[in-house]
């Protein structure tokens, strides 16, 4: 029998799947559980044009996500901070403040989404890695500087 799963099931499929299971199965378990559909000419139809709508999504937040890439790419942050004699920094910089700068100038960023390996504790210019999307990342570049 073939039905159109709309829950993840193991063993069987991911949901939107089209499979063929054993007709008890489908009737006993599936079925009541709603786990699954059967497959008729209508619900093939409509799943289909779920998975257009989906993808159709999933593409228009995707370009989202590269233009925000693209303007991270642009910008440059500016921290300013109290240094002691030999040009290190009282403290340092990490992703919290990174976060907090980015903030002002109108990005919201999460601060888990800055990878920062270890925290800056020099005056200087770095790139910072920003993770968009598991595929899509930034680099934003931070100055510090002396504060004076």
């Amino acid at each position: 029998m073939k039905v159109i799963l709309t829950e993840n099931v193991e063993s069987v499929g991911q949901i939107g799947d089209l499979v063929n299971v054993a007709p008890g199965y489908a009737r006993n378990f599936l079925l009541p559980k709603g786990l699954a559909m059967e497959a008729t000419g209508k619900n093939i139809r409509e799943l289909e044009h779920k998975k257009r709508l989906l993808a159709q999504k999933r593409e228009k937040i995707r370009q989202e996500m590269l233009s925000l890439a693209e303007k991270l790419n642009g910008v440059s942050l500016t921290l300013r901070r109290k240094v002691a004699e030999d040009e290190k920094l009282y403290g340092s910089v990490s992703t919290t403040d990174i976060e907090k700068g980015l903030e002002d100038l109108g990005f919201s960023v999460q601060k888990k989404a800055i990878v920062l390996e270890q925290p800056i504790k020099q005056l200087g210019e770095f790139t910072v890695p920003v993770r968009i999307d598991a595929s899509i990342s930034a680099n934003v570049r931070v100055v510090i500087e002396k504060e004076e």
